[in-house]
């Protein structure tokens, strides 16, 4: 492979290059390149582009554009690259979408956004387009990446991610811990008695910080210390907060063990109002460990630290904020059937292939409480469909499911029963929301419809899949306010289905399953089973779970039977509803 000389462009610059050449060529009133484009590292071309900005409609708050405006436009050296725009002054500083008060943000989502095939020179058109939504204060700051914190995400490669999920006081400096929970996770908390748990603080910024953090303490410090404002910088506030931050980062680390790191939350006003911005940040052990010498032989009572007698070097690490506060955070099913879930109680009475995903799903999903049931245990032949892992085999499925539900919501309760059902399932049932059969077990569904007596009883729902392929879904819905039990309607609904021709694949529903329809997977040990992959059953099961979702959010009571079928089921991609009679 041929090597590129030093300053030659590849074949894609060149490309570019010609392309913004011809733009400029055909609309000189409109566009013009300025200067020879140049290699300025990083495989980067830079050219200065001037754009007529005048005619561009104005609203107040929008970004404040010149007759004609210059831009810094960088062109990667492959179509992969999306273009890059910057300015060289301050005017922009400030606005959404402008990173650090320089580069423009022309793509938020670059993977769907830009289009190479379209040409280099869209990228004009993209850059035209923000210009015009920008100057019309279009942009919603609540939607800018990062936008109190200058647009730019602050990591530093090998740190942990801080989760948060609880909101703190408005105070200006509030105590903390964070618990290790993983090498690479740490949860913050507001309350000690967690194990693994340092101390840290959350710091309540005055002001945004439009160009970032900084990468060194020394910058952090200065950058609290400075009010900026959009399009301009003001003189330094009369309390400056350096102080106050090394203050209580002192007396945070002072209570953690010398040679750990020193964390802290910067809790920063967002533009637009709202919740603050949280960036968690560390110093490394050696600077922590310089504040908890001050600390130990400070001579008043008052602890100050100066800046400037600091290590101007000292680094500081940024983590990952995985922030989870219900003030900030739209969960990603919202509007979603299975959403119906959220805050619940459920039992599901069966754990093998469908109820194992089912589960899954549906603690996923945001509910409150799980009631598993089955005296069944996992066997090795269960990984090929079941929701069960190697290091499960030999335990109780409903034990086995329970520990993995628990492992992937902190706040859900999981209970795990070896038994078709419940022992207290009297008990139980005035607190319970839904119980869904995917046991097929005749008398369990005998059972259901018994419970259709009961005052306040809940939904009830039976599932099941066909024997010979596992790409069929027969679901049955009982509504609290009727008097028949999923078992009953079930029953009823077959004659309606066995009789049309249409239906011919649901039959088997309602038929004794064929031989050719079951399989023994070990011979002499165990009963026969019916075929299916996961793939299968957890696309049956993942239907079924958002149709009861339906049935759980209707403020209507509906009764009735859906068949579903997946595009590759004998009956194609189907779905159905038979209401209850």
């Amino acid at each position: 492979m041929t090597k590129r000389k030093r300053n030659q462009f590849t074949d894609w610059q060149e490309t570019a290059i010609r392309e913004l050449r011809a733009v400029a060529a055909a609309l000189p009133d409109d566009f013009q390149l300025l200067d020879r484009p140049r290699l300025i590292g990083l495989g980067l071309v830079q050219a200065r582009i001037r754009l007529r900005t005048g005619d561009l409609a104005r609203a107040p708050h929008g970004l404040p554009l010149q007759e004609q405006e210059d831009f810094l436009l960088r062109i990667g050296p492959n179509r992969l690259s999306p273009p890059l725009v910057e300015v060289d002054h301050n005017r922009f500083l400030g606005y959404p979408h402008v990173l650090q008060g320089r580069r423009l943000c022309i793509y938020l989502d670059p993977a769907r956004e830009w289009n190479p095939q379209r040409g280099f020179a869209s990228a004009i058109d993209r850059l035209h387009e923000w210009l015009a939504d920008a100057a019309a204060a279009k942009f919603d700051p609540d939607s800018a990446l990062f936008h109190a914190v200058g647009g730019i995400l602050h990591h530093t490669p090998g740190t942990p991610t801080v989760v948060v999920r609880e909101s703190g006081k408005h105070v200006k400096a509030q105590p903390a811990f964070l618990t290790a929970r993983s090498a690479h996770r740490q949860d913050l908390h507001y309350a000690g008695g967690h194990p693994d748990q340092h101390r840290t603080v959350v710091f309540q910024v005055a002001d945004p910080l439009p160009l970032g953090a900084g990468t060194r303490l020394h910058e952090l410090l200065t950058l609290l210390d400075t009010t900026i404002a959009p399009g301009a910088f003001a003189t330094p506030p009369p309390l400056p907060q350096a102080a106050a931050f090394l203050t209580a980062l002192a007396a945070a680390a002072s209570r953690n063990p010398v040679g750990a790191p020193q964390a802290f939350i910067l809790a920063i006003p967002h533009p637009n109002g709202g919740p603050p911005h949280l960036l968690a940040g560390q110093v490394p052990a050696v600077a922590a460990d310089e504040l908890r010498r001050r600390v130990r032989y400070r001579r008043d009572l008052v602890l100050n630290i100066k800046a400037e007698t600091l290590d101007n070097q000292t680094p500081v690490e940024w983590c990952t904020v995985s922030d989870e506060r219900d003030s900030v955070t739209t969960r990603r099913d919202t509007n979603r059937p299975t959403n119906a879930y959220q805050g619940k109680t459920i039992h599901i009475w069966g754990c093998g292939g469908l109820g194992s995903w089912i589960a899954e799903f549906i603690a996923r999903a945001g509910a409150k409480r799980l009631i598993l049931c089955d005296p069944a245990t996992v066997t090795g032949g269960h990984l090929v469909r079941q929701n069960f892992a190697e290091d499960n085999i030999g335990e109780a499925k409903a034990e086995a499911l329970r520990q993995r539900l628990a492992a992937i919501r902190d706040d859900i309760a999981v209970e795990a029963h070896t038994s078709v059902i419940p022992d207290d399932l009297a008990m139980l049932l005035g607190d319970t929301d839904l119980i869904i059969d995917a046991t097929i077990s005749r008398a369990i569904g005998q059972l259901l419809d018994e419970l259709t007596t009961a005052t306040g009883r809940p939904l009830l729902a039976q599932a099941a899949t066909d024997a010979g392929t596992s790409t069929l879904g027969l679901l049955t819905v009982s509504a609290p306010t009727n008097p028949s039990g999923p078992n009953t309607i079930d029953q009823q609904t077959g004659k309606i289905i066995t009789a049309d021709g249409a239906l011919e694949p649901f039959h088997t529903f309602w038929k004794d399953v064929s031989a050719q329809d079951e399989l023994i997977p070990t011979r002499g040990c165990s009963v026969p089973t019916f075929h299916g992959s996961a793939a299968d059953i957890a696309a049956v099961a993942a239907s079924l779970t958002s149709t009861i979702g339906s049935h759980l959010a209707s403020s209507e009571p509906v009764s009735g039977t859906h068949l579903i079928g997946l595009p590759h089921s004998p009956a194609g991609p189907f779905r159905r509803f038979i209401p209850a009679a």
